[in-house]
């Protein structure tokens, strides 16, 4: 705990075997109380792995659901232990743990209350081996939701994000997207409630056994990015309305 603050850290994983007890060792567990792994249908020992470790809690999916359905289950699970902090950390070791203690911090005192992990702040995403157009696609983009939100973040792609509790409980983020999607739908939601959200620099690794999406997906990853944005902006200036901002 920070402040008798209670923390969770949720990890959404599938098919994490080889990198999930890396990841699990380096979670700083003088201030962590909680630890929630969500396995999305893994083929792999995932499920093993986590057992040994000996992670608290862990849901599993009789279907695999998708990033965004991953997600879901580790906040919902994360609410019903009444955390006041939740951290979610991609168990594919790309984010490094060792951040958390700097990211809960800012929470528990109240700062602000959400938290990203951004690899663009700094050199953080091209010298950890983020392909170039990757880089160039996530500049871009970020471009254009930072106008159409009115907003300055470096980038709203990262997959390390902590949050309080009760910004969970202020969004309905049930209602979005299963698929990758479901990041940019949930940031959207958290600004249009008016929280305001915090940067701090965070290294990142791209090797085999880090998570990514190809390209095709990546390419309908940016359209609904798009999406998410321009509903942001006529919702904002009242010319429609949509389920997600409800």
């Amino acid at each position: 705990m920070i402040s008798k603050k209670k923390i969770t850290v949720v990890l959404p994983a599938y098919n994490a075997e080889k990198t999930l007890e890396q990841t699990f060792n380096e979670i700083p567990f003088d201030i962590v109380d909680e630890v929630i792994l969500v396995d999305d249908k893994s083929s792999d020992k995932t499920i093993e792995i986590a057992k040994k470790l000996g992670i608290q809690h862990i849901v599993t999916h009789e279907v695999n659901t998708g990033y965004g359905g991953n997600q879901k289950s580790c906040y919902n699970k994360a609410i019903e232990l009444n955390s006041d902090i939740v951290v979610m950390l991609h168990p594919d070791y790309q984010y490094t743990p060792k951040l958390i203690h700097s990211m809960c911090y800012l929470i528990a005192n109240e700062v602000y209350d959400v938290v990203l992990g951004s690899r663009i702040l700094g050199k953080g995403a091209l010298k950890g081996g983020m392909p170039m157009y990757k880089y160039i696609a996530n500049r871009l983009l970020t471009l254009i939701q930072n106008i159409l939100m009115n907003q300055k973040l470096s980038e709203y792609h990262t997959g390390y994000r902590a949050f309080s509790g009760r910004v969970l409980k202020a969004i309905n983020y049930n209602i979005n997207s299963d698929d990758f999607i479901f990041d940019n739908q949930m940031l959207a939601q958290i600004f249009f409630a008016g929280f305001e959200i915090a940067e701090i620099t965070c290294p990142t690794k791209y090797f085999d056994e880090a998570s990514s999406i190809n390209i095709p997906r990546s390419t309908k990853y940016g359209f609904g990015v798009l999406g998410v944005s321009f509903m942001y902006f006529l919702q904002k200036l009242k010319i429609a309305r949509f389920k997600i901002f409800s």
